[in-house]
């Protein structure tokens, strides 16, 4: 699959290759950022750190992920098995004289669908753990020390309430919305790719 895309991505500008390539492209741009994320959750990782705005509970923050996780197990397993059925009657188009895009294409996405499900799989057991730290930042003390409720000696995860991106979201206008130019700001202080998020924006 790999060498087929290449393939696709050195023809020539202007020929059918090149043009299924684009249109490769333009199906990946719908790939939903919240399968990129769970995507990338693999099974080395041994500890979530989240950042959120200071105003909202740690509690509510943990359901919200953990609710993430649930949702992502469920979806991702349905649609990899959809995917994966799909393949045997995706090879019927292996007797045209053209590369079998339909057949690569379910291929790539009955495994991305498979590497989201053990990405849910893995948070969903790390957010479920019961060790929680809790890191408050202090931005007025003139020694800058931080205050640190630990509950475990090695917590899976790390909460960390924010001032900073607390103030970024209340320059949104009055509905609570975020201007792109906002959001590019959040972006490049927590280092996000701006154009997940706002797909992610896009989505909801």
């Amino acid at each position: 699959m790999n060498r087929a895309w290449t393939g696709l991505e050195k023809a020539p500008p202007g020929s059918f290759k090149n043009k299924l390539y684009g249109l490769g492209l333009r199906l990946l741009a719908r790939v939903k950022p919240s399968e990129i994320f769970l995507k990338s959750i693999s099974k080395e990782v041994t500890k979530v750190e989240v950042t959120f705005p200071s105003s909202l509970s740690p509690r509510l923050v943990r359901r919200r992920l953990r609710h993430i996780a649930q949702r992502g197990t469920i979806i991702h397993k349905r649609y990899f098995y959809g995917s994966v059925s799909l393949l045997p009657l995706t090879t019927a188009f292996t007797v045209l004289p053209l590369p079998n895009i339909p057949f690569f294409w379910v291929l790539f996405r009955s495994y991305s669908h498979w590497r989201a499900l053990k990405g849910s799989e893995r948070l969903l057991q790390l957010v479920s753990d019961s060790s929680v730290t809790t890191t408050n930042k202090s931005e007025n003390a003139a020694d800058d020390t931080q205050n640190t409720i630990q509950h475990s000696v090695d917590p899976s995860w790390l909460l960390q309430p924010s001032k900073e991106l607390e103030e970024l979201i209340q320059r949104g206008d009055i509905h609570g919305g975020l201007s792109k130019c906002l959001i590019s700001t959040i972006c490049k202080t927590y280092d996000l790719n701006k154009i997940d998020v706002l797909k992610y924006q896009d989505s909801i």
